[in-house]
C-alpha cells in the first residue's frame, strides 16, 4: 500500500511561484501515472497534470505554460511548479497514483492548500 503526502502549499501574491511535492511512501516505480488535480471551494475537482512512468506528460489547457510536473524516483517524489499564479489559482491541490494507463485512482494524498492572494 503506497500513501501519498502532498506538501509545499501557502499563501503567495498574484504573480508568484510555488512548488508543491507528492511524496510516497513506497516506490513509486510501479505506479503507472501520477496525477494532479486541485478543487475550489463550490466547484469540482478538475485535473491540471499528470507524468507516467516514463515521464511522459500532459497538461489541460488552463495549465499549459503555467505548470509543470516532474518526478525524482530517488526520493519517490513527484513535483507540482506553479508559476505566474493568479487568485483563480487558490484550491486545495491533490495529487493521485494510478496502478494502470486508465481507470479510477488507486491512492489519493490528503491535499495541500493553495492560496493566492495580496
Amino acid at each position: 500500500q503506497v500513501q501519498l503526502v502532498e506538501s509545499g502549499g501557502g499563501l503567495v501574491q498574484p504573480g508568484g511561484s510555488l512548488r508543491l511535492s507528492c511524496a510516497a511512501s513506497g516506490s513509486i516505480d510501479n505506479i503507472y501515472n501520477v496525477g494532479w488535480y486541485r478543487q475550489a471551494p463550490g466547484k469540482q475537482r478538475e485535473w491540471v497534470a499528470t507524468i507516467t512512468r516514463r515521464d511522459s506528460t500532459d497538461y489541460p489547457d488552463l495549465a499549459k505554460g503555467r505548470f509543470t510536473v516532474s518526478r525524482d524516483n530517488t526520493k519517490n517524489t513527484v513535483y507540482l511548479q506553479i508559476n505566474s499564479l493568479k487568485p483563480e489559482d487558490t484550491a486545495v491541490y491533490y495529487c493521485g497514483g494510478r496502478l494502470r494507463s486508465y481507470g479510477p485512482y488507486d491512492y489519493w494524498g490528503q491535499g495541500t492548500q493553495v492560496t493566492v492572494s495580496s
